[in-house]
C-alpha cells in the first residue's frame, strides 16, 4: 500500500514530528497557532502564502485585489479563533521586470485590509526572482477573555451554524471578501462556540476538519445549507449544491454549538449584517449529507495541495 500523498499528508507526518513546547498552547492542526509569549493571554499566530498562478490571476486580479486577499485570508484565521488581530509581517517575493510598481499596489491593498481590522503591518522581507509573484502574511493576534475557539471541541448532538453562503467564489468573491473578524467577536460573546472553522478549503472538506480535530462525525443538511448565487451562475455540469460542498475559498465560518444556543442563535439573529443558519449537527462518526431524509457517505472535498 503506498503511503498517502498530498497537503494534508504532509501536515500530518510534521505533526508526528512536532515535539511538544512548554510555551506553545496550540500548535499545528489549527487555524492559528496559541502561542504563550508573556503570563497570562497566549499569542494566536498564522501564515498564509499566495501564489500566482494556483492562488491568483496577478493580471485579471491586479495587485491591489492581490494584495487585500493576502491579508484577509490570515485575518479570517484569526476570526476562525475568535481572535482580535494585532500585528502582521509580509514577505514578497517579486519578478525582476516591473517589481518596484507591483509591490506598491500590493501595499495599499494590504494596508487597506489591515487598517480595516486595527492590524499593524510591523516588517517583512522584499525579495525579487525569475519567477511569478509569490506573497506570504503572517498576522499575530490575541484571544479574548474567553480564549481561542478551537477545532478541537465539537460535540455528538451539537449544530452547526454557519455565517453566510457557501459556493462559485471564483466569480470574485474569493478575492473581495470581508473576512467574519468581528462576527466572531460577537459570537463568542453571546454563546458558548465549541468549534469553529473558517471556509476556506471547501465546506465538506473543513467540516471535516472540525470533526477529525474534535472525534466526532457531522450530517449536512443538503436543503438547508445557504448557496451563493454565484453558484447557481456557473455552468460546468455541477449543481450549485456541488459547489457549495466543495469549491473552497468562501471564507464563511462554520462553527459548532449546543441545540440551546443554537435555537437562540437563529431565532435572536444577534450579528448585525449576517444570517446565521443551521446547516447540520454532529454525530458520532461519518461525513453524511443527509437529503429529503435519507442519509449518504459524503466525501470530504476541497482544494487540497498536491504535495508528492
Amino acid at each position: 500500500m503506498t503511503a498517502p500523498t498530498g497537503e494534508f499528508a504532509f501536515i500530518d507526518w510534521l505533526r508526528r514530528r512536532t515535539p511538544a513546547d512548554p510555551r506553545v498552547l496550540l500548535g499545528p492542526g489549527d487555524d492559528t497557532a496559541a502561542v504563550r509569549i508573556t503570563p497570562g493571554s497566549p499569542m494566536l499566530v498564522t501564515t498564509d502564502m499566495l501564489l500566482e498562478g494556483s492562488c491568483f490571476a496577478l493580471a485579471e486580479a491586479g495587485p491591489q485585489r492581490v494584495g487585500r486577499k493576502a491579508m484577509a485570508v490570515n485575518l479570517s484565521d484569526i476570526a476562525a479563533m475568535a481572535g482580535r488581530p494585532t500585528a502582521a509581517v509580509v514577505s514578497v517575493g517579486l519578478p525582476q521586470t516591473g517589481g518596484r510598481s507591483l509591490a506598491e499596489g500590493l501595499y495599499e491593498g494590504l494596508r487597506g485590509m489591515a487598517d480595516e481590522f486595527g492590524t499593524a503591518i510591523v516588517g517583512g522581507d522584499t525579495n525579487s526572482w525569475p519567477g511569478p509573484l509569490v506573497i506570504s502574511v503572517t498576522v499575530f493576534g490575541e484571544p479574548t477573555g474567553r480564549g481561542p475557539v478551537t477545532r478541537s471541541g465539537a460535540r455528538p448532538g451539537d449544530w452547526l451554524l454557519c455565517t453566510g453562503p457557501f459556493g462559485g467564489s471564483i466569480r470574485g468573491h474569493h478575492l473581495d471578501f470581508m473576512p467574519r473578524v468581528r462576527e466572531a467577536l460577537r459570537l463568542h460573546e453571546v454563546a458558548e462556540l465549541h468549534a469553529m472553522i473558517d471556509v476556506s478549503d471547501g465546506l465538506a472538506a473543513d467540516v471535516w476538519h472540525v470533526c477529525t480535530e474534535s472525534c466526532v462525525g457531522a450530517v449536512l443538511w443538503a436543503g438547508a445549507i445557504p448557496v451563493a448565487e454565484a453558484a447557481r451562475q456557473l455552468n460546468d455540469g455541477l449543481s450549485p449544491l456541488d459547489h457549495a460542498l466543495g469549491d473552497g475559498e468562501d471564507f464563511e465560518l462554520v462553527f459548532a454549538v449546543s441545540p440551546t444556543d443554537g435555537r437562540q442563535l437563529v431565532e435572536a439573529q444577534p450579528v448585525p449584517g449576517i444570517t446565521l443558519t443551521t446547516i447540520g449537527e454532529c454525530v458520532e462518526a461519518g461525513l453524511w449529507l443527509e437529503s429529503d431524509g435519507a442519509r449518504r457517505p459524503l466525501e470530504p472535498r476541497g482544494y487540497v495541495h498536491a504535495i508528492s
